[in-house]
């Protein structure tokens, strides 16, 4: 059960932004925020959707390097009636998201190096704790009155911050077997690091009691019950923290397959084994017991099945469609896959138009789908079917030089789960959320 929960705080700050994916990030190149469909790229951003596309590049070095700025808003509600609030709202701020690649083209060859936050890459800042932080310490008003001192309120300082980021270094070797098939394979390199902080502090109550407190008053619950002879409860009540780093690495190899019937159109298919990971705890301090120091989590990343097509509707108007499926049942993730009904996936489509020979113009939608039971849902854990809509353009600078804008917009469906408490029943918990994205790149060819 630890290594559930642990489970569960890791993947809370490893959610991806975007996709259906319980850990990846898709969002990898300002192009596919503009128009969210590239698993047929042939452009620079190839590098992570679609390496064999690179061959159709032309001969000579391509760089680009692009940034996204996130923020998105977590929205927990529970209506457990016994606490003090019913909203809880964690932040995610996240000014820098980079990605790097790099092309080498020659003739039939490609070589590719491309780098970026394969999942996490941000920070969620619960201010005012969670529910399940909470709902113990409702109960301290029904105890301490079932003892006979009469207690009417309680209140605690809780707070729950985490970061986390998977960098992922990529390489890949391209080839065209002929001008219609080109293959390619690669290897990407996950290094990844999570932190945790997370505090209750100054847990306080106000018991009615003649010699102790005769006015009512607030008073700290962990000196009340040590006075009252209970230490047994008073550590229950004492302050507590957390402060957890866990590291990983793993290896992804990949496999990739370009098509091009015709001039029109091109098909891309990538295959991305799964990713081993085994996170390692480093503890510092660890006063509830979910991160032993030392203690190993399997956490994989998922294979991922990506699909896409490109078409020139004409030569100034191209529709592209793309899917991904990831194998989320096949990981290995201490048991927590279990929670895991079917296999998650997103489609997309998207479209770019050439108003000028220096400017065009791009908008796209992604449905991003997920196939989990209500017991998987938590205010720790939830994951959310979404529907994003992406817009943006190019302009060319110069005959080298090519610039990337691009936003987007997140609407989540909102999910539930119905918990049962021997105090006060049934009740519900709600998960919302929303994403709002901005993205610049720039690219060289020479």
């Amino acid at each position: 059960m630890k290594k559930i929960l642990t489970f569960m705080a890791f993947v809370l700050f490893c959610i991806p932004l975007l996709s259906a994916a319980i850990i990846t990030n898709t969002h990898q190149s300002a192009v596919y925020i503009r128009m969210l469909a590239r698993n047929a790229s042939r452009d620079i951003d190839a590098v992570y959707y679609n390496p064999a596309g690179l061959t159709q590049l032309e001969n000579g070095f391509h760089l680009a390097i692009y940034n996204q700025t996130i923020f998105q808003e977590k929205k927990v509600i529970n209506a457990y009636p016994l606490l003090n609030q019913d909203e809880y709202i964690g932040e995610v701020n996240i000014p820098f998201f980079p990605n790097f690649y790099a092309v080498y083209k020659k003739d039939k060859l490609a070589l590719s190096f491309g780098f970026g936050p394969n999942g996490g890459g941000g920070t969620a800042d619960f201010a005012d704790g969670l529910p399940s932080f909470e709902i113990p310490f409702t109960v301290l008003p029904f105890l301490l009155t079932s003892m006979g001192l009469p207690t009417t309120q309680y209140s605690a300082d809780l707070s729950f911050k985490g970061s986390s980021i998977f960098y992922g270094f990529q390489v890949n070797g391209s080839y065209a077997i002929n001008e219609m098939i080109a293959v390619a394979a690669g290897v990407r390199y996950i290094s990844a690091v999570n932190t945790y902080e997370g505090s209750i502090n100054n847990v306080m109550i106000n018991p009615g009691h003649p010699l102790i407190n005769p006015t009512g008053a607030m008073l700290p619950a962990v000196d009340f019950f040590n006075t009252i002879g209970q230490p047994a409860y008073a550590a229950m009540v004492s302050n507590k923290a957390v402060d957890v780093k866990q590291t990983a690495t793993g290896i992804t190899p990949l496999l990739s397959l370009n098509i091009r019937p015709s001039d029109n159109l091109n098909i891309g298919i990538r295959y991305e084994f799964n990713t081993k990971l085994e996170l390692v705890n480093e503890t510092t301090t660890d006063d509830i017991g979910i991160f032993p120091d030392g203690e190993k989590t399997r956490n994989d990343i998922p294979a991922i099945l990506s699909f896409g097509l490109e078409y020139a509707i004409i030569p100034e108007l191209r529709a592209s469609i793309s899917t991904n499926y990831f194998f989320d049942k096949d990981a290995d993730w201490d048991g927590a896959e279990e929670f895991v009904d079917s296999n998650s996936y997103d489609i997309a489509i998207g479209f770019e138009y050439d108003v000028t020979k220096t400017i065009l113009l791009s908008a796209g939608y992604l449905r991003a789908q997920v196939g989990l039971r209500e017991e998987y849902q938590s205010d720790l854990n939830h994951e959310l079917t979404s529907d994003t809509f992406g817009f943006g353009g190019r302009i060319s600078l110069g005959e080298n030089f090519d610039l990337d804008l691009g936003g987007l917009f997140t609407s989540y469906l909102e999910a539930e789960r119905t918990f049962t408490d021997l105090l006060v029943g049934s009740y519900l918990e709600k998960y919302q959320r929303s994403t709002w994205l901005f993205t610049i790149g720039l690219g060289y060819h020479f």
